[in-house]
């Protein structure tokens, strides 16, 4: 029989809730067809209108099945396989004709909720709104199931939900930080490689970084274990540009030459910092450390340019435990090394070249020092839309326009000291950092994406040379520009802002904190942080098997503990109902009417007032009142009085008066 209909909307309801997390990254097509199928579902409940049949179904089955592989090519992979069992649950719905049906589509929803959360990126919110779903889909197995009372109120049914899901929290708290886990969250399944992100490039062009200079996205976060070092300290190293046409800067493609392959040789200077950084994913494999990089996480490689290269690109939130050494002096420079950080593409910006010849006969290190008091005294402009430059790109930013962004003045620097004949590269990565006062770690956005300069020296090594920190205020665009090379302070909360816009910076503060703790405490719950903790409940010392043996045995006790406690409370409150309306039971099989093994209270209940009419009103007010304390929801101070008097007044005579 199929479920009425208040049931039937209650399911609808539930599993449209359900599937709008993965509706919202489907393709539009797509989209638009479960929706299609969602409004039919409607309509049928409604409207009246007719289930489809069979040749419809089959159809609109095919279609779906279609569009799954019309956008991704393929029915399998964990994009793929959420977008197919979101059309099954739309097509389930289609075909809903008994209370099996309507129970498959909740389990299919349950099974969704899980398969977003392995698919989407998890955040907090995602996981609250997941835990909403859960409580709708766990609401209208409720109303299914009681169809006989879908005319109660709502909030009953999602109260009842809330008591049931909070009686499974402890047990799902305890499995959560107990039982044996996978070197990675079951969420952490490999993600679309070719999914586009918003970030760091291993290549770069007049323009490409500013092209990040609006992006609100989050690169990754970082928390210093003491204070955070000056903002002009803070340049977190990515990729290393070695060669150019001209116009373009590249990576060394030749990773295998012995400098390059093992880690360049330096000393450090002054204090150690350690901070932990959390990586956002980018689908690339840098690890953007504070320069200059001190430890070497695991799975990583330090490469000859001081690049933090892992394995795999990065798909997943990681985080790191690392340290650095803020003020350096690197060793030697090798022959290859020398060639390749003075290498320039012959006739290309040949005003460039002419420049930095004049230039040559000088020290190395005024040589440096001439270039930078080149863009301070000159009328350059730092500007987050520069002009179009064309194939004398350097030329045209130099002695034309005069107007560029972080990647113009570090390409220029290079080709100018190259041309100069002192050895250098570009460095691209972030620069600077957000400081969140409510939870004192630094949010470093794709808006932080920089470009500088190394040159090297023959006392000093290797030396960071940033031309953009030495423009003028006056000659930068953006106050937030301004600001980058000399403070964390977000300018949101500066007193100088409306009271409206720093509590509106408040709030979002407040939200990354609480975001970047789930991301710590919930997310990051891997294999290390558990041995960590079964570490100081000493459950290591019995090894991994012993460790599960203990937990597995621990939590048969508490579910047996708890499951006794709910019997001997179920059987205290109900032995005294139960007892009474055997006694009723009893007084009526004297006069012939003894109850069959297989009737309810209310069958019994009718047939009896059926063969004795006189004892109706008695019949009807014991069994109403042992039906709402036996099952119901009466309250045992006031109506377990109203049943024994009633229990004891009842005593039938054998024949009708």
């Amino acid at each position: 029989m199929i479920p009425p209909r208040p049931g039937r909307l209650w399911l609808l309801g539930s599993l449209t809730a359900v599937l709008l997390p993965p509706l919202l990254r489907l393709p539009p097509w797509f989209t638009a067809y479960c929706l299609t199928l969602l409004g039919w579902r409607l309509a049928i409940d409604l409207r009246g209108w007719p289930l489809p049949r069979r040749r419809l179904h089959l159809l609109t089955t095919l279609a779906g099945i279609g569009a799954v592989l019309l956008g991704y090519r393929t029915l399998f992979g964990p994009e793929a396989g959420l977008a197919l069992l979101s059309v099954m649950l739309c097509l389930k719905l289609l075909e809903l004709r008994n209370l099996r049906d309507a129970m498959l589509a909740i389990f299919l929803g349950w099974f969704l909720v899980a398969g977003v959360f392995l698919v989407v990126e998890p955040s907090i919110f995602l996981g609250g709104y997941l835990l909403l779903t859960v409580l709708l889909l766990t609401a209208a197995l409720i109303v299914l199931s009681h169809p006989v009372a879908q005319t109660g109120s709502p909030r009953f049914y999602l109260q009842l939900a809330a008591t049931m899901l909070l009686q499974a929290l402890p047990i799902m708290f305890f499995l959560f930080l107990l039982f044996p886990r996978l070197p990675g969250p079951l969420w952490h399944m490999p993600k679309n490689p070719n999914l586009g992100r918003t970030g760091m490039e291993d290549h770069m062009t007049p323009g490409s970084i500013a092209r990040l200079a609006e992006s609100e996205e989050i690169a990754f976060r970082v928390q210093f274990k003491g204070e955070i070092p000056p903002a002009d300290q803070l340049y977190w190293r990515g990729p290393v540009l070695w060669s150019t046409d001209g116009r373009r800067w590249d990576q060394l493609r030749g990773a295998a030459m012995p400098w390059f392959s093992k880690p360049a040789s330096h000393q450090a200077l002054g204090t150690e910092v350690r901070y932990a950084l959390t990586l956002e994913p980018n689908n690339e494999r840098w690890l953007f450390a504070l320069e200059l990089p001190a430890t070497i996480p695991r799975g990583f490689n330090l490469t000859g340019d001081f690049q933090l290269l892992q394995r795999r690109k990065v798909n997943t939130r990681q985080r790191f435990e690392l340290a650095a050494h803020p003020r350096y002096r690197t060793g030697p420079l090798a022959e290859e090394e020398r060639r390749l950080s003075l290498e320039l593409p012959e006739g290309r910006n040949p005003r460039s070249r002419a420049l930095a010849r004049q230039w040559s006969t000088l020290p190395p290190a005024q040589i440096v020092q001439t270039g930078l008091s080149l863009f301070r005294e000159q009328p350059f402009w730092y500007t987050r839309l520069p002009p179009l430059l064309g194939s004398e790109a350097m030329d045209e930013f130099i002695f034309d326009s005069r107007r560029g962004f972080c990647e113009h003045y570090a390409a220029a620097f290079v080709t100018l000291m190259r041309g100069a004949g002192v050895p250098a590269r570009v460095v691209t990565g972030y620069q600077g950092g957000e400081h969140n006062p409510l939870a004192d770690y630094l949010i470093v956005r794709q808006s932080r994406a920089h470009a500088w300069a190394e040159v090297w020296l023959e006392q000093e090594g290797w030396r960071r040379i940033d031309p953009t920190a030495v423009i003028p205020a006056a000659r930068m665009d953006a106050e937030s520009d301004q600001q980058r090379f000399r403070s964390t302070t977000p300018l949101l909360l500066d007193s100088g802002q409306s009271w409206l816009t720093r509590n509106l910076a408040r709030l979002r503060y407040g939200w990354d904190a609480l975001d970047n703790g789930w991301n710590l405490w919930v997310m990051g719950y891997n294999r290390l942080r558990q041995e960590e903790l079964l570490g100081r409940l000493g459950l290591l010392r019995f090894g991994w098997q012993g460790a599960v043996a203990v937990m597995l045995t621990t939590t048969a006790l508490v579910l047996a503990v708890v499951l006794l406690r709910l019997l001997l409370q179920g059987r205290s409150q109900t032995e005294p109902v139960l007892r009474l309306y055997a006694r009723y039971c009893r007084r009526l099989a004297r006069i012939g009417l003894s109850r069959a093994p297989h009737e309810g209270p209310a069958a019994f209940a009718r047939r009896a007032a059926g063969a004795r009419p006189d004892l109706a009103p008695e019949i009807a007010e014991i069994s109403e009142l042992y039906i709402g304390l036996r099952y119901g929801h009466a309250n045992n101070d006031t109506a377990l009085p109203h049943l024994q008097a009633a229990v004891k007044r009842f005593r039938p005579p054998a024949k009708a008066r």
